[in-house]
């Protein structure tokens, strides 16, 4: 059985940080000021990784998942536990970690600014001192999956954020490393463009057996990407399994969209949060297990979170049309977006 390629064990990040204290005056006694208090960013997280894996590494803003990131590529050491990567303790053996490694850190490129892409891949050819052959070979790659002559030879500067955004993702993946980090990679880009970004993620992952850690808020990316899930908040590992085995834990668990607008009315926020108030009403009045709904709204529509194994859907249809009109209605089988919602509200306890 091949080992992990990334081994953290009960890793604990604290940061002190300081008090401060408001106006002037309080800006210059902060200046001698010895009054901090510890944070603790990441609380005794453990986890395995094995090579190839596409791991989901997902969080509210605040969870702790960017310092666990920094953690595992050297940028910082842990208060306490330990971390391998690929064999390297990564904040011990920084220049060696680089090596074996590539990160795509949001919108914060790695291409120089003012020259066309193909000169930035010849620099860092040279920085990572790679091989002629593997060099071609990767580029030729790289043309059997994108368009490469409408990228290569443009300014960076004159790319739009979706083909930067390939262009370091390409980058990131060009030395061939064993692990890469991708940190929010679709923000920002269209739907087309994230598409084609998750078709090339997935191309290299399969083609090199790449090991891929990815954070993100866009479920899209989680369900077209990540075969496991770890799930972090205020620290502590909440989750730690395969993707089905989110759906498979909230089998019970459906959605309900429904439409209380007629064509003419208009869906503002103050309407749409008057209609969740008032579904939240009618339900709470019928319904003696408060836990099994939740009502939320998306656009133009009501949303209900509903556990069937505490309350029946035509029962709750027949609430709301006592109180409301209902213009249109759908089924849904849970997304990620709401199982992982759930685990964050507590879920799973």
């Amino acid at each position: 059985m091949a080992s992990p390629i990334i081994q953290l064990k009960n890793v604990t990040k604290e940061f002190k940080v300081l008090n401060r204290h408001e106006g002037l005056a309080g800006s210059i006694k902060d200046l001698f000021s010895q009054d901090y208090k510890i944070i603790r960013a990441v609380d005794n997280v453990s986890m395995d990784i094995m090579p190839g894996e596409i791991v989901g590494y997902l969080g509210p803003n605040g969870a702790g998942k960017s310092t666990t990131i920094k953690m595992m590529t050297g940028i910082l050491k842990p208060s306490e536990g330990t971390i391998m990567c690929n064999g390297v303790v990564p904040y011990d053996k920084r220049t060696q970690n680089a090596q074996n490694i590539g990160v795509v850190f949001g919108q914060r490129s790695q291409l120089w600014w003012a020259l066309p892409a193909i000169e930035s891949f010849n620099i860092l050819r040279d920085i990572y001192q790679i091989e002629e052959k593997k060099y071609k070979d990767m580029m030729n790659l790289y043309g059997s999956i994108v368009d490469m002559d409408a990228l290569m030879h443009k300014p960076v500067r004159q790319m739009s954020l979706g083909q930067r955004t390939l262009c370091d993702i390409l980058a990131s993946f060009l030395h061939d490393p064993a692990v890469v980090f991708l940190d929010e990679p679709t923000i920002g880009l269209d739907v087309a463009m994230k598409s084609k970004i998750r078709e090339l993620i997935k191309m290299l992952n399969k083609e090199r057996n790449t090991t891929i850690i990815l954070t993100t808020h866009d479920m899209g990316d989680v369900d077209a990407l990540c075969q496991r899930i770890v799930i972090i908040d205020k620290g502590k590992m909440l989750f730690d399994d395969g993707i089905d085995k989110l759906t498979e834990t909230f089998g019970a668990y459906r959605t309900l969209s429904l439409s209380l607008l007629s064509k003419k009315e208009k869906a503002d926020e103050a309407r749409m949060n008057e209609l969740v108030q008032k579904v939240t009403d009618v339900l709470g009045s019928n319904i003696s297990d408060k836990n099994a709904f939740t009502v939320s709204s998306r656009d133009d529509q009501i949303e209900i979170l509903l556990d069937e194994k505490k309350t029946n859907v035509m029962k709750v249809l027949n609430y709301i049309q006592d109180e409301s009109r209902i213009y249109d209605m759908h089924l849904n089988e849970i997304s990620t977006e709401s199982v992982i919602k759930k685990i964050y509200e507590g879920g799973l306890s």
